[in-house]
């Protein structure tokens, strides 16, 4: 997926196709975790959709739930999907660094490795 460390940095265009691939993939996560929050709380708790699309979003932003939950059987799904979504905004943030982070410590291995052959 990225250039190995021998090999040397891809150009700035293609760093930023990937850098726009990877957003593209975060989102695409974010956006099924939303969905599937939407569809619990629509579904457990009987909110309307819009209702639904905000209690999702802000238990996925990390805010917390905006309408109390009434039943037991959203009381189970609002708690998974808290933490479901607090690992699923850890590992968005990781994807969308990533390539961002490889090129770092690529270009810092390749600054080394260059000083090393002149000595």
């Amino acid at each position: 997926m990225f250039e190995h460390k021998h090999k040397p940095l891809v150009s700035r265009a293609l760093f930023l196709k990937r850098v726009f691939k990877f957003f593209l993939l975060a989102s695409g996560l974010i956006f099924i975790s939303l969905f599937i929050g939407v569809l619990g709380y629509h579904i457990f708790e009987g909110l309307s959709w819009l209702d639904s699309l905000l209690n999702a979003s802000m238990i996925l932003g990390g805010m917390g739930p905006v309408n109390p939950v009434q039943t037991n059987a959203g009381k189970v799904f609002a708690s998974f999907y808290a933490l479901f979504s607090g690992l699923v905004l850890l590992v968005a943030v990781g994807v969308i660094f990533a390539p961002i982070f490889h090129r770092f410590l690529h270009k810092f291995h390749l600054d080394i490795e260059e000083g090393s052959e002149e000595k």
